[in-house]
C-alpha cells in the first residue's frame, strides 16, 4: 500500500468543510455600489470607470490609467500600442501564466522563453543570451506579489533599445524603492481577477507615464474610437466620433468598477491581513526543514498574492502531486504557480523549449506549491492549514540518521 493511502486511513479529521485555495472578500459596500450602477442605467463604461481610474492613479502614483476587462487585454493593448508585430521577438519568462505569452502570439510576434532567477523573476542573464536584432520588448513578471529588480530590467532594456511591458498581475500594492509598481514606466498591466489581492470579478488596468501612449491605448481599448461611451452619451457629450485604429472591445464596465472602487479602499487592509497570515505561516513552518519559505527581498515589500513554498523532495517520501493530494484529503485546497510555459504543447510548437534551457524554472516547478492565503480566511482556517501541512510533513518526511 502506498504511503498516501496509509495516511488517508490514519490522518485525523482536521476540519469538516473543504477550505478553498482562494476566495474573494466582497462586502456590502461593493454590493450596494453595483446595485446603484444597475439602477442608474450606466452598466457599461461610464462615470464609475472614470472614478475608478482616477482612484487607481492616485493610489499608484501613476500619471495615466486605463481600466480594461482583464490583465490579458492590458498586455495586448500595450504591445499593440508599442507596435509589436510580425517579425518581432518578445522576451517572456517561462514561469508565468500562459496569457503573458499568448498576447505576443496574437500579434503575430514570437515569444522567446527565458529562464527565471531563484526568486521566480525573469533572469536577465538568460534574457541576454536570447537578444537578437528582432528583439522588440521584454515582459518582466512581478511574481507572487513581490517586485522584480526594476532598475536592472530598465537598464537592460535601455542598453538593448527595447520596450518594457510589466506584467503586474500579482503586484497591485507592490513597491520598488518605496514607489508603487505602476508609478513609473510606459506600460504596466494589472489584474483584478477573483483570486487577486483586490478584484472587480474580471478586470484589468494599464498604467503609464507617457501621455501620448495613454491616449493611444485608451482608444485601442474601445474599437480604436476617438470617444468612449461616457463622452458620447453623457449630457455634455457629442454624437460624433472617428475610428483611428483597428481597436478592440476591451473596456471595463461600470458594474466592474463599482466593485473595484471599494476593493481599492480596502486594499491596504487586505494586504496587511495577508502579511499577518504569512508571518504566522513563517513562524509555524520555519523549523520543518522540508520546504523553503517565501523570501523577502531588498528594496521592495511583499504583498503575498501567493504564499509559495518549495518542497525539498529529497527530504520527503512523496512528490509534490502526492503532497497536494494529501492536503486535499485533509480538506485544504492548494494550487501550483506555475506550470512553466516550456512544458505546454502550444509553446513547444512555437518556441525553443528544451528543459535544460530553464534550470531554475524546472527546479522551482518540481517543488513549488501555493498554500491558501487570503483575507477571508479566519484564524482557525489558518491554523487548520498549518496543522494539515505539519501532519503531511510528519508522516512523509525522510527520517535523518543519527
Amino acid at each position: 500500500m502506498s504511503s498516501s493511502h496509509t495516511m488517508s486511513a490514519t490522518a485525523p479529521a482536521i476540519r469538516d468543510s473543504f477550505l478553498p485555495y482562494c476566495l474573494p472578500m466582497i462586502g456590502e459596500e461593493e454590493i450596494n455600489e453595483v446595485v446603484d450602477s444597475l439602477r442608474s442605467g450606466w452598466v457599461t463604461t461610464g462615470p464609475k470607470v472614470k472614478r475608478f481610474e482616477e482612484d487607481m492613479a492616485s493610489y499608484i502614483g501613476a500619471r495615466h490609467t486605463i481600466a480594461v476587462n482583464s490583465c490579458t487585454a492590458a498586455l495586448h493593448i500595450a504591445l499593440t500600442a508599442l507596435e509589436v508585430g510580425p517579425g518581432d521577438d518578445v522576451l517572456v519568462p517561462t514561469l508565468t501564466f500562459c496569457s503573458t505569452a499568448n498576447v505576443v502570439l496574437h500579434l503575430g510576434a514570437r515569444p522567446v522563453l527565458v529562464d527565471v532567477d531563484e526568486n521566480g523573476h525573469i533572469s536577465l542573464e538568460s534574457a541576454e543570451a536570447h537578444i537578437t536584432p528582432a528583439t522588440r520588448a521584454i515582459i518582466p513578471v512581478h511574481y507572487a506579489g513581490v517586485a522584480c529588480d526594476l532598475e536592472a530590467v530598465h537598464e537592460f532594456a535601455e542598453r538593448h533599445g527595447i520596450e518594457v511591458v510589466e506584467d503586474a498581475a500579482h503586484a497591485i500594492g507592490c513597491t520598488w524603492e518605496n514607489q508603487k509598481i505602476g508609478a513609473r514606466g510606459r506600460a504596466i498591466a494589472f489584474s483584478f481577477y477573483a483570486t487577486k489581492n483586490m478584484t472587480t470579478g474580471e478586470g484589468g488596468l494599464i498604467a503609464t507615464e507617457d501621455s501620448k501612449l495613454a491616449d493611444h491605448m485608451r482608444a485601442l481599448s474601445l474599437h480604436g474610437m476617438s470617444r468612449d461611451a461616457w463622452k458620447r452619451y453623457s449630457e455634455t457629450g457629442s454624437w460624433f466620433y472617428e475610428v483611428l485604429d483597428p481597436g478592440y472591445k476591451d473596456n471595463m464596465t461600470d458594474i466592474q468598477a463599482a466593485i473595484g472602487i471599494h476593493q481599492l479602499r480596502k486594499l491596504d487592509g487586505f494586504i496587511a491581513r495577508r502579511q499577518e497570515i504569512a508571518a504566522r505561516y513563517d513562524e509555524a513552518f520555519s523549523g520543518l526543514k522540508t520546504f523553503d519559505l517565501p523570501q523577502r527581498l531588498p528594496q521592495r515589500n511583499h504583498i503575498y498574492h501567493l504564499y509559495t513554498i518549495r518542497l525539498q523532495l529529497g527530504r520527503l517520501k512523496i512528490n509534490r502531486s502526492e503532497f497536494i493530494d494529501e492536503l486535499r484529503r485533509l480538506k485544504i485546497g492548494t494550487s501550483v504557480h506555475f506550470i512553466p510555459l516550456h512544458r505546454h504543447p502550444l509553446f513547444q510548437r512555437v518556441a525553443e523549449t528544451a528543459p535544460d534551457r530553464f534550470p531554475n524554472a524546472e527546479t522551482i516547478y518540481q517543488g513549488v506549491l501555493s498554500l491558501p492565503l487570503y483575507p477571508k480566511m479566519s484564524d482557525q482556517d489558518v491554523e487548520d492549514t498549518i496543522t494539515a501541512v505539519q501532519t503531511v510533513v510528519r508522516q512523509h518526511r525522510v527520517q535523518s540518521r543519527s
